[in-house]
């Protein structure tokens, strides 16, 4: 992903102690529902876009056999010395999710938890066609999107790349050009696919003196078994 700018302020964000340490719930559940009923160490997982690999930390904590890409390096040292104080394995690469460095047919699950939806609309299509790629036939990814209906996609300044930038309002100030998904757009990214899961997840805060919407969209879609 050739985004100097993001890549800039989540390396600072890394730099500065920035971590996430826990799971995501709909990763865990993910995991669970969809692996594949053969002992988990047969059972491969990818991620993109990992940061401080606090999924794939839960994943190998439960037998899986992961695997991930991350375009900081220092999340990506920071990822790798917490697997080696705990003694677990992982394959985690500094590297780009448009051009995967994974051989084709090789992972069972995928998992995209808002990093592609980071990226422009080109380098969005390019990650999901490599995603496809390393998959095994059957394989699914679990990819998750911000929505249009955010309270953030209504400020900063909408570019040609199809991003938001300079967002100021709302659950996604400071964290970079975003690309704020419709259900369209969704359909349209996972053509080709075969989409088990559509899922429009909507948090309203209702406290604060004008509410703040934070809302994405939740897919599960799976490799063909045999792709034209």
């Amino acid at each position: 992903m050739s985004d100097e700018r993001t890549h800039a302020l989540w390396e600072g964000k890394y730099q500065a102690g920035h971590r996430e340490r826990y799971p995501w719930d709909v990763v865990v559940s993910f995991l669970f529902r969809h692996a594949p009923p053969r002992p988990r160490a047969d059972v491969r997982v990818l991620e993109v876009g990992f940061g401080t690999a606090n999924n794939l930390w839960c994943a190998a904590r439960e037998g899986f056999a992961v695997s991930g890409v991350e375009h900081s390096a220092t999340a990506v040292d920071m990822a790798q010395a917490r697997f080696a104080d705990e003694r677990l394995v992982g394959d985690l690469r500094c590297g780009d999710f448009t051009a995967l460095p994974f051989a084709s047919d090789r992972f069972e699950l995928a998992i995209d938890r808002a990093a592609i939806t980071c990226a422009s609309s080109a380098d969005a299509a390019r990650a999901v066609h490599e995603l496809r790629r390393v998959l095994r036939p059957g394989g699914r990814l679990l990819s998750c999107l911000y929505s249009s209906r955010c309270t953030s996609a209504a400020s900063g300044t909408l570019h040609a790349d199809g991003r938001r930038h300079d967002i100021s309002v709302g659950s996604l100030t400071g964290v970079g050009p975003l690309r704020f998904y419709k259900e369209e757009d969704v359909r349209q990214l996972f053509a080709g696919w075969t989409v088990h899961q559509l899922q429009h997840v909507e948090r309203r805060d209702v406290v604060a003196a004008e509410p703040v919407v934070h809302a994405e969209w939740v897919v599960i879609a799976e490799k063909p078994q045999a792709i034209a």
